[in-house]
């Protein structure tokens, strides 16, 4: 038995004509659709890059836990686990982040790996006298010298990719390539053939962007991480490039699919083409991933599998699955036992004839909103509570992505007797001190229903439909063994009740109508809505009212609220405050 994982990494669903696009030129991912079985309710699980990785090896959540990290040494991992019972593995990528800190535990774990060197701003080549980039954003200071440290390496580096025999995507898929050709006739493998592209920057050659009627010219990749700003001629700039890099992915796609082709790999030779997320290209007026709530594009994903012992080429299937029902599955195939800590489910039964392996599906980031959906509706609970307070990082790896916990943040370090999954383990237990999106509460619990509503345009109100997805979440979280503050922090510590959920709709609305009321720009609208977060979390509900009450008759300036806080804050908080609403706003 052989077995193939193609990934790509921010592959949108969306954009395919796999899936019915027909504004992007992708015909080998419509040749892929037509030889394999197709899922159309596929979710995400933990989210960014890593987490999900880490998902691919362990087939269980982990963003209750832990943000991005390396495996830990209590964690199963599929390849690992084909390794040690005789199973050839063998990674090929060039997705950077596994010879960072966040995340150099992965490739070990396979029998063989090779890296491509050179995506995304990786520290490859040595150049002293470095191209000046300007880069400039309320962020914090760490993450605008990692941005812009992240667009000079990509400078220096794509001036070593002259080629397209050069471009990292191209030399990864060939890789693969000789692996297979090497190996066709061998027995027990597994290749993992990981792509970074079409993830940003969108560095794609000139051939694939005169389909879209692009010129090159000085936009350098990188759409940013929050709101559109852009006029239309710039944002549909944007879209082509993805649409370009996108096509050039899938030309490689079509290599791929030669090689099974060529040497009837389909006979004893398993097939997965997945992705780790989607990515926003302006959908609800947002770029990329991260900030924004989980919306489809993001989290819904497209997912093809080819199973030789159960062949339903051109089929679609309706049952709803997610990323750690991908190792269950591989594992099965090659005849190894599922361990006890894996929480994800063989996708044969869905393969087979559409039955069901899940009702519900959990996912997101550390600290952000925790997502829930059965295939029907999504909703999206918030935390409660605000900032970073009831939130933790449980660990034996102290590394982020691309550097080692501090002394200082490790300072706070307690031990913690470690979880059902940790194998016995303590664990530390440090204060988090970063999350993705630090105010995530802003936006809010949100329930969706993709049947009548699959763009997620308007949020509902069924307090039964909420109550039911609620129930389901704590119960999910339960069996993740989600650490017991967790529940404090998104409120649902108490009983859980159609009176609790009537009070949190009542208290949400007349908020959402006075904003809407004022039609403020994005930039004000969010700078606002982090005010408001900080005066609930010091308990100063009376002076939300009066910072309405004073964007209804001044004219809402961001110069509006850095009056406010002026007025109506204490001086102690201003820098806090100040900071927060400078983030939310884009300015410095």
């Amino acid at each position: 038995m052989k077995a193939i994982m193609l990934m790509f990494d921010s592959l949108n669903k969306h954009m395919l004509s796999a899936y019915g696009c027909d504004d992007t030129i992708t015909p080998n991912f419509k040749r892929l659709q037509e030889k394999t079985t197709r899922f159309d309710n596929f979710y995400v699980g933990s989210m960014p890059c890593m987490p999900a990785r880490r998902e691919l090896h362990t087939g269980r959540y982990n963003f209750m836990h832990r943000s991005w990290s390396p495996l830990e040494p209590f964690d199963d991992s599929m390849p690992e686990i084909l390794k040690k019972k005789g199973i050839y593995t063998h990674l090929v990528t060039d997705h950077k982040h596994y010879w960072r800190d966040g995340g150099a535990t992965y490739h070990p774990r396979f029998s063989s790996y090779e890296f491509v060197r050179g995506q995304e701003g990786d520290n490859w080549k040595g150049v002293v006298k470095k191209p000046d980039i300007r880069y400039e954003s309320g962020e914090p200071e760490e993450i605008k010298k990692r941005k812009i440290t992240s667009r000079t390496h990509h400078q220096i580096n794509v001036n070593y990719m002259k080629d397209e025999s050069d471009h990292h995507l191209y030399k990864t898929i060939e890789l693969g390539l000789d692996f297979i050709e090497t190996n066709k006739d061998d027995d027990n493998w597994f290749l993992q053939l990981e792509c970074f592209d079409p993830h940003e920057p969108f560095f794609v050659p000139e051939k694939y962007l005169k389909m879209y009627g692009v010129e090159e010219d000085d936009f350098d990749g990188f759409p940013s991480y929050y709101f559109v700003t852009e006029d239309e001629a710039q944002q549909e700039k944007i879209r082509n490039y993805y649409k370009a890099l996108l096509t050039m992915v899938d030309e490689h796609v079509g290599k791929v699919l030669d090689y099974m082709d060529r040497y009837d790999l389909w006979k004893d030779t398993m097939l997965v083409v997945n992705t780790d997320h989607g990515f926003l290209l302006g959908e609800h007026d947002w770029w990329s991933k991260n900030i924004m709530p989980l919306y489809n594009e993001v989290a819904n994903v497209p997912f093809f599998i080819w199973h030789p012992e159960y062949p339903h080429p051109g089929e679609s299937r309706q049952a709803l699955a997610q990323t750690i029902d991908i190792v269950p599955t591989i594992l099965e195939y090659f005849g190894q036992d599922i361990p006890a800590d894996m929480e994800g489910k063989s996708l044969v039964p869905a393969i087979e004839s559409d039955n069901k392996i899940r009702d519900y599906a959990l996912f997101g980031y550390h600290g952000c909103h925790v997502n829930i959906t059965d295939g029907q509706y999504v909703y999206m609970r918030a935390p409660t509570v605000h900032g970073a307070e009831h939130l933790h990082e449980y660990t034996l790896m102290p590394t982020r992505i691309n550097r080692r916990f501090t002394p200082e943040e490790l300072g706070q370090t307690e031990m913690h007797q470690g979880f059902n999954f940790t194998k016995g383990c303590p664990v530390l237990k440090i204060p988090a001190s970063f999350i993705i999106s630090e105010n995530s509460g802003r936006f809010g619990h949100r329930l969706y229903d993709l049947v009548a509503d699959p763009s997620q345009e308007a949020c509902l109100e069924d307090s039964s439909v909420i109550l039911r997805l609620m129930q389901a979440m704590k119960e999910m979280m339960i069996r993740n063994d989600a650490p017991s503050e967790s529940y404090i922090r998104y409120g649902l510590d108490e009983p859980l009740s159609l009176e609790k959920v009537d009070r949190e709709l009542n208290e949400g609305k007349s908020l959402t109508t006075h904003l809407d009321h004022l039609r403020l720009d994005n930039s004000l609208l969010f700078g606002a809505l982090s005010l408001i977060q900080f005066l609930e979390g010091i308990g100063e509900q009376d002076k939300i009212n009066t910072l309405l009450q004073e964007l209804e008759v001044n004219e809402p300036l961001p110069e509006t609220l850095n009056k406010f806080v002026m007025d109506h804050i204490d001086e102690h908080h201003h820098s806090m405050v100040f900071y927060r609403m400078a983030l939310e706003m884009r300015v410095n």
